[in-house]
């Protein structure tokens, strides 16, 4: 097989990932297309229509083909290894279709559901309350059945399960996911590591990649448009005009003293005791 780090592979996602070795990447991120059906577009957003690529599968067919995306991704992750998965919730003729239909059916665990706090809606007719928000999903898989987990460290847990970024505004792509999310995901989990593979199945303008490249590890990217590839090769090639972004997320990833540092100061331990005090002298009533 030829050298696929670093480099965007042409074609199918799907028959792409199947050529690619086990336990290939240690983290990806990806938003797939949302089978919206192109012509379902609200007031404030055009349609969703991708190059070389449609987007109005029948949902049994869209559902079937996400999970073997996801369970050909879980094969060639590591033990150990982590997928983010943005996604969002869908209404057909009122019924609304949760990612969790087909995600829970999938051989990923399913660490946390994230909340993207957009800001803005995409539809503003009042069927339901406007939807700002859209879900990435944390999934793991497991190293010797450990379900739990590495802990984060605390300047990444402060981050909350609650994101809050507008979407990406400078972008020819149809639907990109502004650079924050990816470089969140990325750096969250591998923190100073280096030289960790890194693979967007959908990877579309290259947001991922390029986070990717800015924290100092190998990307593969996989897409079927010759355009958005390019779009993509241009963006990683002047990485360093998205610098600020990059600055920007970082300095959120500051924590002055940890749980851990503070409860061996004593901090916890004085606290508890004046509680107890305040139980005893009856400060505390029903």
């Amino acid at each position: 097989m030829k050298n696929t780090l670093n480099q965007i592979i042409k074609g199918d996602t799907k028959t792409e990932l199947a050529k690619l070795p086990d336990n290939f990447a240690d983290i990806g991120v990806t938003s797939p297309p949302y089978n919206k059906g192109e012509k379902h577009k609200g007031w404030l957003v055009k349609n969703v229509e991708y190059d070389n690529a449609t987007d109005k599968k029948s949902e049994h067919e869209y559902q079937a083909e996400q999970i073997a995306v996801l369970d050909e991704l879980y094969r060639i992750t590591k033990e150990g290894g982590n997928f983010f998965y943005n996604h969002k919730l869908r209404w057909d003729k009122g019924r609304m279709i949760h990612p969790m239909e087909w995600l829970l059916k999938t051989k990923w665990s399913i660490r946390q559901e994230i909340i993207w706090d957009r800001g803005i809606a995409a539809n503003i007719r009042g069927w339901r309350f406007w939807q700002v928000e859209e879900r990435i999903y944390w999934l793991c898989k497991p190293k010797n059945s450990n379900l739990i987990g590495k802990e984060l460290l605390s300047k990444h847990a402060l981050m909350t399960s609650v994101w809050r970024f507008l979407p990406e505004q400078k972008n020819e792509h149809p639907a990109p996911f502004p650079l924050q999310l990816p470089l969140r995901c990325i750096y969250s989990i591998l923190d100073d590591k280096k030289k960790c593979t890194v693979i967007d199945p959908y990877s579309g303008s290259g947001t991922t990649l390029l986070a990717a490249k800015m924290l100092g590890h190998n990307y593969t990217g996989i897409e079927i448009s010759d355009k958005y590839i390019a779009m993509a090769e241009d963006r990683l090639k002047h990485f360093e005009s998205e610098r600020a972004v990059f600055n920007g997320e970082m300095e959120k990833h500051v924590v002055k003293e940890t749980f851990e540092e503070r409860k061996n100061r004593g901090v916890y331990n004085h606290h508890n005791k004046n509680k107890r005090a305040e139980l005893k002298d009856g400060l505390f009533g029903c």
